[in-house]
């Protein structure tokens, strides 16, 4: 196929002796006292950190950020006294994972710190609330009467604060009467603020009853704050930021813009800018296209390969039969990899999965599917959904589409990968990226595409789509971040460009911007899958290793950086300073 890395010789690109650039497999575990040592610092470090996150866990307080980076720079004093030197090829990258994984928290804290800050004018009672929620959990005593103070006048606090905020979004301009909040930072707030509502309920709930007096002081003063916060986070979400939990909500997202894109790209060894990264995805987009054209004529449909997508979009299961559907293309997809050959599947991979349907309300975010742990999370309509949604879903969810989605949920994809990432360097598991996890399973979608997977014209355009759809994602999401795209300027390019139905290109947006994934998460797919079919070209290419050792050895290796797993299958020299180079995409 087109855009395939031509085979070159690793130790060329490498510009080292040959002995040390021949392909390699891997000893799971530490060949030196120093490695082991790092393993054990990276097990408790992150023992440690799941620790003070549970224990610190108001996301309003600074002071959890505060005590999180404590635990990072310890860390980091522990990493700078090891011996790289000592260390063998997978001690080094096991350093330089650590190494990027503080560099990202670090990053990651002064982005909370700075969100919160945004947020300061309409919280201003989340200091008392997590004061008294940190005396509590420090088991100091309790001084009823002097709680009840603090907590009297917070409902009065927030009319004020409301009064404020209905001000400035009539008249604009801000200065003391008046208040504008941006749906981004309203939408975020009323989050903030049911935490902080809960955080008070759980306050309130652990003394009353079992400290004497304590109710007759607080209850009252508890009552007024706890209602005035829930009703103030309704308020910011759905009268300041539009969010009523209809399918036709505002999307809401929060960009971060060009230099932290910059910096999440680096935490990611990923050495492109994104508008790099945009280009490749026009390139790859434009591949998918002539072959969609190819596909559309021979269907008949000439070069409008959009009516052949709709025609594609016709064959879908019958209502019920989606289940069976997909269970039997589990079992080929199986079955296709195991008899080629191709990667290694245990027996309890291939017994231990089921099928989830995915509730309505969900759909309006998974409007596909998901995977779960051991099981696919499926959409398809219910008898609840109006008839126009019902056909939209069947459409979206067609046979065809739904072949490309399962062996990328299932086998060869995340359930054979998340099985290996438990048993193979489990303690890696906190570095995972996407651009592993994702590009692994879009990976082998180009894979079965180049082999011919695909039977008919049909099943082509099935992959190609979602080939599009990850070529899209790229464009779309960081566009956003970048400010250059709007949430409905995405929407429009997935309908117009990728041939998606609204619904479901909605439901993806929704997703993309939500805030539960990362910024470069959507990113990932396509890129990542690109990384890897770049080292298989560099080491399957040159005969180096057989297809069924290298993606072995690829999974061995856990899910992280596609550039640190390539050091550790090449040999590739390493230092404590390296820094992500690797020119994957030309």
């Amino acid at each position: 196929m087109r855009h395939l890395l031509l085979p070159i010789l690793a130790c060329v690109l490498l510009g080292s002796q040959p002995a040390t650039c021949h392909a390699q497999t891997d000893d799971n575990l530490p060949t030196t006292a120093e490695s082991a040592a790092l393993v054990e610092l990276l097990s408790d470090y992150q023992a440690d950190r799941r620790a003070v996150r549970s224990f610190y866990s108001m996301s309003f307080d600074g002071r959890s950020y505060d005590r999180l980076g404590e635990v990072d720079a310890e860390a980091r004093r522990a990493l700078e006294a090891t011996d790289f030197d000592a260390l063998d090829q997978q001690g080094k990258i096991d350093y330089l994972l650590l190494r990027t994984e503080l560099d990202a928290r670090a990053a990651e804290l002064d982005l909370q710190r700075q969100r919160l800050a945004e947020m300061r004018d309409l919280i201003p009672f989340a200091d008392t609330i997590a004061a008294l929620e940190r005396d509590r959990v420090a088991m100091k005593p309790i001084d009823a009467q002097a709680a009840a103070v603090l907590l009297d006048g917070i409902d009065e606090q927030i009319e004020a604060l409301r009064k404020r905020i209905d001000k400035g979004r009539k008249e604009g301009g801000a200065d003391d009467d008046r208040l504008v909040v941006s749906a981004v930072v309203a939408n975020r707030a009323s989050r903030t603020v049911r935490n902080i509502a809960r955080t008070l309920n759980h306050w309130f709930g652990e003394y009353n009853g079992y400290k004497p007096g304590f109710g007759w002081w607080v209850s009252s003063p508890f009552a007024d704050a706890h209602a005035a916060l829930n009703n103030y986070a309704e308020f910011l979400g759905k009268t300041v930021a539009g969010v009523q939990g209809r399918d036709d909500d505002p999307l809401i997202g929060d960009p971060i813009g060009r230099e932290q894109l910059l910096t999440d790209l680096q935490t990611e060894w990923i050495p492109y800018s994104p508008e790099e990264l945009i280009a490749i995805a026009d390139r790859e987009f434009a591949w998918c296209e002539a072959e969609m054209l190819k596909a559309s004529q021979e269907m008949g449909f000439g070069d409008d390969w959009h009516a052949a997508l709709d025609a594609v979009k016709q064959d879908h299961a019958e209502p019920g039969e989606q289940d069976t559907l997909v269970r039997e293309l589990a079992q080929e997809a199986i079955d296709y990899v195991t008899d080629n050959n191709l990667v290694t599947v245990p027996p309890l991979v291939a017994e231990l999965w089921r099928l989830e349907m995915i509730p309505p309300r969900d759909q309006r975010v998974y409007p596909f599917a998901f995977y779960g742990g051991n099981y696919m999370g499926v959409s398809y309509p219910t008898d609840e959904m109006g008839h126009a949604d019902k056909l939209m879903s069947m459409r979206g969810n067609n046979r065809h589409f739904t072949r490309a989605i399962v062996h990328h949920e299932l086998v060869p994809g995340h359930h054979l990968q998340g099985f290996i990432a438990q048993r193979e360097r489990a303690y890696r598991g906190a570095f995972r990226t996407p651009f592993l996890v994702e590009g692994w399973c879009l990976y082998w979608e180009m894979v079965l595409y180049d082999r011919g997977f695909p039977r008919t014209p049909e099943e082509r355009i099935g992959m190609l789509f979602w080939r599009m759809h990850r070529c899209a994602r790229i464009i779309v999401s960081l566009k956003f971040h970048l400010g250059e795209m709007s949430p409905e300027e995405m929407i429009a390019f997935l309908v117009d460009r990728v041939g998606h139905e609204r619904s479901g290109a909605t439901g993806e947006v929704r997703r993309f911007i939500g805030g539960d994934y990362s910024p470069l998460y959507q990113a990932a797919y396509m890129l990542g899958g690109l990384q890897i079919r770049a080292l298989k070209a560099e080491l399957v290419g040159t005969g180096q290793m057989s297809e069924r050792e290298f993606h072995d050895t690829i999974l061995r290796h856990n899910s992280i950086p596609v550039e640190l797993i390539r050091a550790g299958m090449t040999g590739q020299p390493l230092d404590r300073e390296t820094q992500p180079a690797w020119q994957f995409g030309d």
